[in-house]
């Protein structure tokens, strides 16, 4: 995998106009390099951008201002191209109820341009990399949250994408599940893929990140290593070296 199969941002802007608030400039000139074999972060409180910048990414909305290329295309330019060349996994990712889990991945690969012996030889690699016999006729609506989450991986990665994006993928899931979805994430690093993924759990970002931005009201305000950006908030602690970077460490001090 070469550096084509990463994410690349230049200015990137997105505003909208709220009848209340006016313009809200939800992504405001964001500039970020996310490379092969590497987990890119993206930290941010809720409302600070981290969504938004993945909907952008993935061509679900458009920028207002800048360039996005994702896999070595366009997002603008040639959507459809990125979209097959990218997985996408939040909580609030949704699962067809009347489906099984079977069915429910058969379609997606469907969706993605698999089919024949091709989509049954990735069906069978994600039924067995994820462990999905047990369950693998039952409806997705009578499915664990953990058994759940387990089928919307298998989503992610049955086309093989190159580009991983997550958005905060954890968020309301247990202790057991939330690893699972944590080793899935160091695995896809492992093997060279480009992942994106946006949090505001300090602990995640600790074990997972090659590479970190803090994002604060649409603009990041610093990115390195987590090392890297606790030297330059002069502090230790995870957390105070975010409140720090952003401007909120003497108001929560």
């Amino acid at each position: 995998m070469g550096e084509d199969d990463g994410v690349r941002t230049i200015g990137l802007k997105k505003h909208f106009t709220d009848p209340k608030k006016g313009v809200v400039k939800a992504v405001d000139g964001v500039s970020i390099t996310a490379k092969p074999g590497q987990i890119f972060g993206l930290l941010g409180v809720n409302g600070a951008g981290k969504t938004t910048l993945l909907r952008i990414l993935s061509t679900v909305i458009q920028p207002t201002e800048g360039t996005a290329q994702v896999a070595g295309f366009d997002v603008v330019q040639h959507p459809e191209k990125v979209r097959a060349n990218i997985g996408f996994m939040s909580t609030s990712t949704a699962l067809y109820g009347r489906l099984t889990s079977m069915e429910m991945i058969a379609y997606f690969g469907e969706l993605y341009g698999l089919s024949g012996s091709r989509l049954q030889e990735r069906m069978n690699f994600v039924k067995e990399k994820l462990q999905l016999h047990e369950f693998e006729d039952r409806l997705c609506d009578k499915l664990s949250t953990g058994q759940k989450q387990r089928v919307s991986i298998a989503r992610t990665i049955l086309h093989d994408p190159p580009v991983l994006f997550f958005d905060e993928p954890t968020v309301g899931l247990d202790v057991v599940t939330s690893q699972t979805v944590m080793k899935f994430i160091e695995e896809a690093r492992d093997n060279g893929k480009t992942v994106v993924f946006s949090t505001h759990i300090m602990s995640e970002v600790e074990r997972l990140c090659d590479h970190v931005a803090v994002i604060h009201d649409g603009i990041i305000k610093a990115e390195g290593t987590v090392d890297q950006l606790k030297e330059q908030a002069r502090e230790q602690n995870l957390e105070r070296m975010f409140l720090a970077l952003v401007g909120e460490l003497e108001e929560a001090s």
